[in-house]
């Protein structure tokens, strides 16, 4: 399994226009292959971050759905990121 975690960071007045031109990418990922769950989420503290999280059942699913990153629009709109991938060995349930 592999986890996206991170946030990335855009001007807090554009904020919510970013999380709405998101919806489409959320709603694709969710549907992939391999996906396990997606998220992209306003933090409660930071006006300009949002929060990323990503589980997949494998390396090859995140590639496959992940092509060449944000489009352009997108990426113009991230100020800042910090966002790393993790490979999960064991998986322990807390239900």
């Amino acid at each position: 399994m592999v986890i996206i975690a991170g946030h990335i960071v855009v001007d807090p007045q554009q904020r919510e226009a970013y999380l709405a031109g998101c919806v489409t990418v959320v709603e694709q990922a969710r549907s992939a292959p391999g996906c396990l769950d997606f998220a992209l989420t306003a933090d409660l503290v930071d006006a300009g971050r949002v929060n990323v999280f990503e589980r997949w059942a494998t390396q090859a699913d995140v590639e496959a759905f992940r092509g060449d990153g944000p489009g352009d629009e997108q990426g113009a709109a991230i100020l800042a990121a910090a966002v790393a991938e993790y490979d999960v060995a064991e998986v322990r349930p807390l239900t």
